[in-house]
Formats: structure tokens, C-alpha cells, sequence
């Protein structure tokens, strides 16, 4: 009975290997387009038209890092004249408003308990430009969050972009303490291949990019057309997205324009943060899941764009949650079982889990190897952390599934990470 039992989940794991590969193939194309797209990214620079924005900042008690993303903000080459930066200090019970007025920055202050979370603080510093700056004419907005540096061309390159047409466009983002262990590091490299090898594959493609947290500008038409910022699901990011995509918008991205930002280091603060982040993928996918369908299946020029959004958005993390608990009960079986059985499915099962490290440690490999020069870290660092990388990822198996039943509300992370832009050069 044992071994029908060990041959049944062994079956089980199999197909679902397959399914999972044949569904995710096309993020290994993407690997071979992003190396294409680097090749051909050099062109020649033409003179733009320069435009107006205004940085959107939330910050909520973030004393130690605002002043340090104004100055990065203000040390810009490109024409002061030709943008404003906003901060909202949210429910704050420090001196972040103080700081970021000395510093430089507009700031109002909001107070209320009831409803929370980053989205309704960008809505809230879209009103009062509407109310008490309606003077000023800006044709996009920065968003940014208050423990981000940003490199002194970004505004500069994302004009450019800006320029060819695309109504929102992310960045390239890059962290400000990759050396400082395994979860920082995790973090820091998944964003730099999502950066270069998701982002600029797609953009190579003309397919829809994916905005992701922070670091992205958003033209004013498309501010008024949605009547301000009306996401607030956890991970209002992606909803933002996903609501754009299937509106038929492409969001572009600009991998010359680099931010920094800080990641938890210790995991409890990182189970927090990533658990809210799953929890928000499963509210997006409950919410917009069948009009990504309906897109996939009679959408025109965004088929592709769907689906790609479908297949960040589906809960794909259970599929290797299952398959993962799969292997390790074949393995406790077949030692159950004794020995006639351990060299026939033993080997199977951790060939299973092996499999799955090998293909995470596939992508910290080739991203560590690509953006090398990049990355603010030793080198002895930047190859050992490879290794942890697929065991990061791995956290995000139990993460997902507690947040598939624990209700979960939107909290801040502390940010203590003190650095200037000339720290990280």
C-alpha cells in the first residue's frame, strides 16, 4: 500500500512539474530577449522636450532616511524649476514632516486610523496639489517611497521614456544594503532580475511592463482619467498595474533610471512585509483574475500582456508549495518504508527538491553575473548569496500559505538604513 502511495504523489509531482514548466517556459525566453535587448539598447541620443513633474512621497515616521531621499531628489541634472516634490507625512509620530520641510520638501500632514496603507496617502497629496497647487501644471508624477536614493540622471532618463509615449514607466531598482545578509540580499536580487529580465524583455517585446513598489512615473492623464489614486488593495502596485493593463496601457521602463531602496534584514520583519505581499496577489487575482481572462481570450493587442500578469498573479506559489511538501513525502515514506525502497524513490524526492533549488539558483546566477558591476557588495558576498537565494525564495512557500487563511492589514516597516547617494558610489 506504501509503495501505491509513494507511486500516486510521485505521478502527482511529475504532472505538475509539467504544467508548471510549459506554463513559466516563456520567463526563460525571456532570459534569451533580455541579453538581446543589451545589445541592441545602445542608440543614439537626441535632445527631448524637458516636461514638469512632481514627486509623490508617503512617509510615516521616517526621520532617519527623508532627508536623505529629498537631497538625492534636489541634487537632480535637470532644471530645478521643472519639478516639486510632495512629501505626506501619514499618521506620523516622529519629525519626519519637519525634516522634509527643512530639507526642502512641500509637505502636509494626514491623521486618520480608520483607513491606512500608502494608496491613501497618494491620494491624499493628489487632492491637496489639486486644492492648494492647482497653479502648478505638471505633466507626471514621480511615486516614490521615503527610503529610496535616487541616481542624480534619473528624472533626466526617465524624460526620455517618458517621451516616447509611455504614460507610466518603472525603473531599475537596486538596493542600498545588499551585503548586509541573506534576506537583504534575496530581496535585492529578485528586484534586479525583475528589473532586467522581466522589464526589458518585455519593453524589447512592446508588451506591458509591471510596476513594482516604488520608483515609477505616472503622466497626468492618466491620474485624471482614473480620478486620483483609487487602489488600495495590499499590494496597490500591482493592482495599479494589472487595472492599466487590461485598460490596455503598456507601461514602459527605463533601465538607465536607478533608485535605491532599503530591504528588511531581519525575517521577522520580512515575514510581515512579505506576508501583506501575498495576501495582496490573492485579493488582485480574486478581483481582476476573469477580466485578465476575458483579456487573454478576446483582448487584441494586450494578450500577451494579460497573460504574463495572469501568470504573476496565480497563486503558482501554492502549485510549488505542493509540489515541494510532494517530494519531502516521498522521501519520508520510502525511509518508512525501509530499505528496499529508499534507492527508488528516495533519490526521486530529493532529486525533486534539488531540481526546484537548481532552477532558482539558474536566476541568481545569471542576474548576479549580468549586473555584477552593479551590485553593492563584495565579490566573496555577491557568490555566496547565489546560494541563499533559492532558500529565500523557498520562505515564500509557508509565507503564501498562511496567507491564503490569516487576515492580514497593511502595516509600516521600519527604515533604518542611513545613507547618501555618494555612500553608494
Amino acid at each position: 500500500m506504501v509503495k501505491d502511495l509513494l507511486e500516486m504523489v510521485s505521478q502527482f509531482i511529475f504532472y505538475l512539474g509539467i504544467v508548471f514548466t510549459l506554463l513559466f517556459l516563456y520567463k526563460v525566453f525571456y532570459i534569451f530577449v533580455a541579453f538581446k535587448a543589451r545589445r541592441d539598447h545602445s542608440q543614439e541620443e537626441k535632445e527631448v522636450p524637458l516636461h514638469k513633474y512632481a514627486f509623490l512621497i508617503p512617509a510615516r515616521n521616517e526621520e532617519l532616511v527623508i532627508g536623505q531621499l529629498i537631497q538625492s531628489i534636489k541634487n537632480q541634472n535637470y532644471p530645478r524649476e521643472l519639478y516639486d516634490i510632495y512629501v505626506c507625512a501619514d499618521n506620523c509620530t516622529d519629525q519626519t514632516a519637519e525634516i522634509a520641510r527643512q530639507a526642502g520638501a512641500i509637505v502636509t500632514e494626514r491623521f486618520n486610523k480608520e483607513v491606512v496603507g500608502k494608496g491613501y496617502a497618494l491620494n491624499h497629496l493628489l487632492n491637496i496639489i489639486k486644492r492648494d497647487y492647482s497653479s502648478e501644471s505638471y505633466d507626471g508624477y514621480f511615486v516614490f517611497d521615503a527610503d529610496n536614493l535616487l541616481d542624480e540622471n534619473y528624472i533626466q532618463e526617465m524624460n526620455k521614456t517618458f517621451n516616447q509615449g509611455y504614460r507610466v514607466t518603472t525603473s531599475y531598482r537596486n538596493s542600498k544594503n545588499y551585503d548586509e545578509n541573506w534576506i537583504t540580499s534575496g530581496y535585492a536580487l529578485w528586484f534586479l532580475y525583475e528589473a532586467e529580465f522581466l522589464n526589458r524583455p518585455r519593453m524589447y517585446l512592446k508588451t506591458s511592463c509591471a510596476v513594482s513598489g516604488t520608483g515609477f512615473l505616472i503622466h497626468s492623464d492618466v491620474i485624471k482619467e482614473n480620478g486620483g489614486w483609487v487602489h488600495h488593495l495590499l499590494t496597490e502596485d500591482i493592482e495599479f498595474t494589472v487595472a492599466q493593463i487590461i485598460k490596455g496601457e503598456k507601461i514602459g521602463y527605463c533601465g538607465k533610471a536607478v533608485f535605491y531602496d532599503e530591504q528588511p534584514s531581519i525575517f521577522s520583519e520580512s515575514w510581515k512585509q512579505r506576508l501583506r505581499w501575498a495576501k495582496g496577489f490573492y485579493q488582485v487575482f480574486m478581483r481582476y483574475g476573469k477580466d485578465l481572462m476575458n483579456g487573454i481570450i478576446r483582448g487584441k493587442g494586450n494578450r500577451v500582456s494579460c497573460f504574463d500578469m495572469m501568470m504573476t498573479l496565480a497563486p503558482i506559489i501554492i502549485v510549488s508549495f505542493l509540489s515541494l511538501v510532494g517530494n519531502i513525502v516521498v522521501l519520508l515514506l520510502a525511509l518508512l518504508e525501509g530499505e528496499g525502497l529508499f534507492n527508488e524513490y528516495v533519490f526521486r524526492g530529493a532529486g525533486g527538491i534539488l531540481s526546484i533549488y537548481v532552477f532558482l539558483f539558474f536566476f541568481g546566477l545569471i542576474t548576479t553575473t549580468m549586473e555584477w558591476n552593479k551590485i553593492r557588495c563584495s565579490n566573496w558576498k555577491k557568490i555566496f548569496y547565489m546560494f541563499t537565494f533559492p532558500l529565500f525564495m523557498f520562505t515564500y512557500l509557508p509565507i503564501s500559505l498562511v496567507a491564503l487563511f490569516k487576515k492580514i492589514e497593511w502595516k509600516p516597516i521600519q527604515h533604518t538604513v542611513v545613507k547618501s547617494i555618494d555612500d553608494l558610489r
